[in-house]
């Protein structure tokens, strides 16, 4: 592993006492794509290795979280086997040490619901926003939501979410189980930082152990679904119904679909 860190495009590290920062900046909609995931990837690695980073923070700059991938070009434009190779990267998100916590402020769409779920825990708001929207655009759920929403809220309740793709306020995001702390809308970014300084005071190893044992098993379950959801996207990319779920929500309208 490397022993330095070299921030990409778009993302940043800040490092104060115990806890660590990472911000992405990806305007306007704060898309990812696999070079932003491989250097959150590297980051983290990199945190492993500094003794003194006990907690690290994940926040986004601008009025919303992330978007995920950018499917707005629809087939056209959309490479199909981009979601196994950011997947690829994705699933090494899980395999870090560090507890790490997300601020969501504004929206967590689609992968960004995905990204914000690599989290030990988040911290938001009631203006923010939860969407896991793959349906609505016509396509499978990805990044991993197949093991870590129900992992969280249920399968039932995870079901609901990703047959719907409805929208939940942060309110209700806390209610589920999805969210962890709910800030004044302002104070998400003070919000998390206590939280980072209450684990800090704990022993590091005993919390990088403790953590490593309840997430046991999370990473390779990730890695095995990812798969599925890869190969379900890559021929879902293809039918009428993604072209049409993108042009609806392009133009802020319900889809209509015809299951070809």
């Amino acid at each position: 592993m490397s022993t330095s860190f070299v921030p990409g495009r778009g993302l940043a590290l800040d490092l104060q006492g115990h806890i660590a920062t990472l911000t992405f900046n990806r305007p306007p909609l704060n898309f990812f794509d696999k070079e932003l995931i491989s250097d959150m990837v590297s980051a983290l690695n990199y945190l492993d290795q500094q003794a003194h980073c006990r907690v690290v923070i994940l926040q986004a700059d601008g009025p919303t979280f992330c978007a995920g991938a950018d499917f707005s070009g629809g087939a056209t434009t959309f490479d199909p086997a981009l979601p196994r190779a950011l997947y690829q990267q994705a699933v090494q998100l899980f395999r870090t040490r560090k507890p790490l916590i997300v601020v969501v402020e504004g929206a967590a769409i689609g992968g960004g619901l995905g990204l914000a779920m690599v989290g030990d825990f988040r911290v938001t708001s009631e203006k923010a926003r939860f969407s896991a929207n793959f349906n609505r655009l016509g396509i499978h759920q990805g990044f991993g939501l197949s093991v870590t929403l129900p992992r969280l809220v249920g399968v039932q309740m995870a079901s609901l979410l990703i047959a719907t793709g409805r929208r939940i306020n942060g309110r209700e995001a806390l209610r589920i189980g999805l969210a962890d702390v709910l800030a004044e809308p302002g104070c998400e970014r003070q919000a998390a930082r206590e939280l980072a300084a209450e684990i800090a005071l704990s022993a590091p190893l005993a919390v990088m152990s403790s953590r490593e044992t309840l997430r046991m098993g999370l990473a390779d379950a990730v890695e095995a679904i990812l798969d599925r959801e890869a190969s379900e996207q890559q021929w879902q990319v293809a039918t009428d119904d993604f072209v049409e779920g993108n042009k609806a929500a392009a133009e802020r309208r319900d889809p209509h679909f015809v299951g070809a």
